[in-house]
């Protein structure tokens, strides 16, 4: 196995935003690209993430393949990754991954390979009656906006519009996104869709924003959370996240 970025970029940053969720995790490379499916250490938010063989400029895959990796560890070494930099990974024959980023120098890095006891992870078959798509800078304005006076937000959904709100002992926000050219919102129902999520956990998967202009949140009534981020050809991130449930 050996597969080349001539961009780093787009491996970088996606494991910087994934780490924030999941430490250890096991990668699936086959000749379709490289794919992640990992669980946060809550079994609140799941992470699906697909680096496509299109991205690499140098793909060779002979047979599927999983390893399981520290992502912390994984995190450390691509930050050390320059935008002229060429990046390689390979699985060498004492069960390391290599890690080489070539320019100027050439500088070589290993990780183990890990064993993970948790069952493989299945992405759930969910239906959402709400998509919405619009900049990313616009759900992370609104997300902080919000955590300035509360720890949840409720979104809710109208043929038009969406609501982002949230609501503290003493203070509210509102926040307010129209339809328009850069936000387009499709709705299966006429009903107002409402539900509740973690501002802790929306924060780290916000910086999604790093990969994509645009994201797409899809959602139902006290349902979980999709957010996806997507480069055409390139890559996929995405988050499942649980509601939160009002006990009262």
């Amino acid at each position: 196995m050996k597969l080349v970025l001539a961009d780093a970029t787009y491996l970088k940053d996606s494991i910087a935003v994934i780490s924030e969720l999941v430490h250890e995790a096991r990668f699936k490379i086959n000749q379709d690209g490289l794919e992640l499916i990992a669980m946060d250490p809550a079994n609140v938010a799941m992470v699906i993430f697909k680096l496509l063989s299109s991205c690499f400029s140098e793909y060779q895959v002979e047979k599927e393949t999983e390893i399981a990796i520290n992502l912390a560890n994984l995190k450390q070494i691509l930050r050390r990754a320059k935008a002229s930099d060429i990046l390689s990974l390979e699985l060498t024959n004492d069960n390391k991954l290599k890690v080489q980023l070539k320019s100027g120098s050439t500088r070589t890095f290993s990780i183990p390979i890990i064993d993970i006891e948790e069952k493989e992870q299945r992405i759930p078959n969910l239906t959402f009656p709400v998509s919405i798509t619009t900049r990313a800078s616009t759900l992370n304005d609104a997300i902080d906006d919000a955590d300035i006076v509360a720890e949840a937000i409720t979104l809710s959904a109208e043929p038009d519009k969406l609501n982002i709100s949230a609501e503290g002992d003493l203070s509210k926000a509102h926040i307010e996104v129209g339809a328009d050219d850069d936000t387009q919102i499709s709705s299966e129902t006429k009903a107002k869709i409402k539900a509740k999520y973690s501002i802790e956990y929306l924060k780290k998967m916000m910086n999604g924003s790093k990969l994509s202009d645009f994201v797409s949140i899809n959602f139902n009534q006290d349902y979980p959370l999709k957010l996806e981020y997507k480069v055409v050809d390139k890559l996929l991130l995405s988050f499942i996240l649980a509601p939160r449930v009002d006990n009262d």
